[in-house]
């Protein structure tokens, strides 16, 4: 049972770490919390359903095109609203505030588009387990943590071991000392935010495979929020950690205690790891990284 659970954890966790990751990527570069990338795992659902329920494709095809839809309106975000409010000077608060609008705007456009009803994929795959001696893993558990796990170590991979990565990493430590080094600050927001967006539409895509989608399904972006603060603002290691850590958590407690206590307990693990390391499991002070 125990093994099991631990399993099923790490498998939602897993997709915790892919809307996490993208969190720290954003606060890395441009440090504020991007409220409506929850709603673009939300909206890279929908393409995917909407291509493989009404359109006919095969589920890799629409996952794929989900995947990249998402990424193109993370993209779009960035372009459209993010970047004008920052060559205008305005506060970092006003990035925030704009990516509440866009989090609302999303949520009930896609109430109007697609209902408030929750949909379903297409059968995929039966729905069965493997037995590996007494332990019984579903079969869409593993996927789920296959896919992810391929998805972060390939992330990993681009930030520390390319040119690309080593540009991402420049502006995080200073950005106005990164442009005068010739990189192209705005083009690798821009990129940033499509890779953001990515992770996003697949994590989208795999918890409306493994559940439903529906509308207000983007709220678990403040779940995979709290993973990023819980491993450190702006670390994407953290946030993987922090996000494995949160979904073994709520397995665990919601197969040995109750699900009424999930969120509370979660809740009150960040508020701990706060009061202990404000700046999380693996982030650093402003101090420190200055």
């Amino acid at each position: 049972m125990f093994l099991q659970q631990l399993v099923n954890g790490i498998s939602v966790g897993g997709i915790y770490a892919l809307i996490a990751s993208g969190y720290a990527l954003i606060y890395s570069l441009l440090g504020f919390s991007n409220w409506a990338h929850g709603e673009v795992a939300m909206l890279g659902a929908y393409v995917a359903l909407l291509f493989t329920a009404s359109l006919q494709l095969p589920f890799i095809a629409a996952a794929i095109i989900g995947i990249g839809g998402a990424a193109i309106i993370s993209f779009l975000n960035e372009r459209l609203a993010y970047r004008r409010i920052r060559e205008n000077k305005a506060p970092t608060m006003f990035l925030m505030i704009a990516a509440m609008g866009l989090s609302i705007v999303f949520q009930n456009g896609s109430m109007l588009l697609f209902g408030a009803k929750f949909q379903k994929f297409p059968p995929i795959m039966p729905v069965s387990s493997i037995s590996i001696g007494s332990v019984h893993v579903g079969v869409l558990d593993l996927l789920t943590l296959a896919v992810a796990a391929v998805a972060l170590i390939v992330l990993e991979i681009v930030i520390t071991k390319t040119k690309f990565g080593l540009g991402i990493r420049a502006i995080a430590s200073n950005t106005a000392t990164a442009g005068l080094l010739g990189i192209n600050t705005n083009k690798m927001f821009a990129l940033v935010f499509a890779i953001a967006g990515a992770l996003a539409g697949m994590a989208g895509v795999l918890l409306g495979l493994k559940y439903n989608v529906y509308p207000t399904m983007g709220n678990i972006g403040l779940k995979a929020f709290i993973a990023s603060v819980f491993g450190g603002l702006g670390s994407v290691r953290g946030a993987i950690v922090g996000a494995i850590v949160i979904g073994v958590t709520e397995v665990m407690v919601s197969g040995y205690l109750s699900s009424g206590l999930r969120d509370l307990i979660t809740f009150a693990l960040l508020i701990i790891i706060l009061l202990i390391k404000p700046s999380g499991l693996m982030g650093v002070s402003v101090e420190e990284k200055a």
